[in-house]
């Protein structure tokens, strides 16, 4: 009988437990986030026409509110008051730029990777002194006039969801190369500085600081069944840049792309990149 005595007492004082914790939960306000890579195709439903929502930036934590306004193939997006727009262009240094940006969109009790961009364009509907909308890009979504993702956009989703390093890790040597365009030309350090290999201190930054655009063109390519055979490649290309001066140059070369152990990540060489682009 006392056992009884004491196991009723254990399942009571485990339901009132329980109770306690289901009412503090209730009188949380604290919503609880779950943060999950959602494709265009779903967010699309989630996320209609008209709604509104929250813009975190993953850079500098600053957030502003918004309303989706239209959009197909990505979600376009104007702030929803000055203030909104205020912050967004404080993110952007106080310019508008078409530099992606790696971004959490708070939507109820989600936050959804995504990416924008920072240049008003098209058309604005909201008193809010943004002179037109922007767009916000979700993963597999696409711009108006591509058929696939855009590359930048993508990357900026996976940095956003967490997915950024495993992506890099498993990229080829050629990824990399169109990686490091797109960091240059996206202004990215951070990005940069995750794809050299061999760099100096502040190569990544001196090469962001003194380039303002670069195409990599007349690429030497191997099969990819031979890449896996490597753990270095020598690429002869044609480096088209425009300095931040613009000066426009072009030169010819060797881009060194290697891991540092066989299970490594493929990195280009900073240093005979930044002798390239002297």
């Amino acid at each position: 009988m006392i056992f009884i005595f004491f196991l009723f007492l254990i399942v009571v004082g485990k339901a009132e437990a329980e109770m306690i914790i289901d009412e503090r939960a209730k009188n949380d306000p604290r919503p609880s986030f779950s943060i999950e890579i959602l494709p265009w195709d779903i967010v699309n439903d989630v996320i209609p026409n008209k709604s509104f929502f929250t813009i975190i930036d993953v850079e500098t934590g600053l957030s502003f509110n918004v309303q989706r306004r239209a959009g197909s193939k990505h979600a376009d997006v104007q702030p929803l008051t000055k203030k909104d727009t205020k912050i967004m262009k404080t993110i952007y240094n106080d310019k508008w730029s078409w530099d992606r940006r790696a971004i959490l969109v708070q939507y109820n009790d989600r936050l959804i990777p995504a990416s924008m961009n920072g240049m008003p364009h098209g058309a604005g509907a909201l008193q809010n002194g943004f002179p037109g909308h922007f767009c916000v890009h979700f993963y597999g979504s696409t711009t108006h006039k591509t058929p696939t993702p855009d590359l930048a956009h993508k990357l900026m989703i996976l940095k956003a969801g967490g997915k950024l390093q495993r992506y890099l890790y498993n990229m080829d040597p050629y990824e990399s190369i169109r990686i490091m365009e797109i960091a240059i030309n996206q202004h990215d350090e951070n990005l940069l500085s995750l794809i050299l290999s061999e760099q100096e201190e502040g190569i990544a930054q001196r090469l962001i600081q003194e380039i303002n655009h670069i195409e990599i063109t007349e690429l030497s390519l191997l099969p990819s069944e031979d890449i896996h055979a490597f753990f270095g490649l020598e690429v002869k290309a044609k480096l088209n840049w425009i300095s931040s001066e613009q000066t426009q140059s072009v030169t010819r070369g060797s881009l060194l792309i290697r891991k540092s152990s066989p299970e490594g990540q493929w990195g280009i060489d900073g240093k005979e990149l930044a002798g390239l682009v002297k």
